[in-house]
């Protein structure tokens, strides 16, 4: 049970300092996680590849899927899948319960000072601090597990490919019959899923 209070401290804390949503956390739930030995940075990378592709927020669902599998890493003991839904339950709580509050409240103190000098400018400093959370998350994700997890250099090639393929894709706006659109990730997640099988699981 002393790991479970350790992953219920752990996630209390990512729900207090965790601006800018899920990305923006990313970061502290991998020094969280990670650093203590819980899971692999392997395991971490893929649990955020499935996060990101499954309904709901991603810091919820990291969260979710952590505190199921984290259990069974730290100790083989814990390998019931009982002892892996309650890591589940208590680490999304504790992830959601200080967001909750602190939401609660700063709407309220927010609509009642919104013209405050002293209120925009915490807010003007915020911001760019969340660009930095989001952009340190995506540097922490540029790594060996996710673009060259095997050491094989064309490999390393083909996966740096498709993620500039798949920025392209969902960035710029591509010619069609006179008009301009934008693919919806959704697509370029499943075009980005068959290239992966076609290239890899064949």
């Amino acid at each position: 049970m002393n790991f479970y209070l350790k992953l219920i401290w752990a996630y209390l804390k990512i729900g207090i300092f965790g601006f800018g949503g899920g990305y923006a956390m990313l970061s502290l739930v991998e020094k969280s996680v990670v650093g203590p030995g819980w899971i692999s940075e392997q395991m971490f990378t893929d649990i955020v590849a499935i996060s990101q592709m499954t309904p709901g927020p991603i810091g919820i669902n990291s969260a979710t899927y952590i505190g199921y599998v984290a259990p069974h890493s730290v100790d083989p003991t814990l390998s019931s899948p009982a002892w892996g839904i309650l890591g589940s339950v208590l680490a999304t709580l504790a992830v959601i319960l200080p967001s909750f509050f602190l939401v609660l409240y700063a709407s309220h103190f927010i609509r009642r000072h919104q013209e405050s000098g002293i209120i925009k400018a915490i807010f003007s400093g915020l911001r760019p601090v969340v660009v930095g959370l989001i952009a340190s998350a995506a540097i922490m994700l540029m790594n060996a597990p996710n673009f060259n997890p095997n050491g094989i250099d064309w490999q390393l090639a083909v996966n740096i490919s498709i993620c500039v393929a798949s920025f392209c894709l969902v960035y710029f706006p591509i010619p069609w019959r006179g008009k301009k659109i934008k693919l919806h990730p959704i697509i370029v997640i499943v075009m980005a899923g068959i290239a992966g099988f076609l290239i890899y699981g064949l």
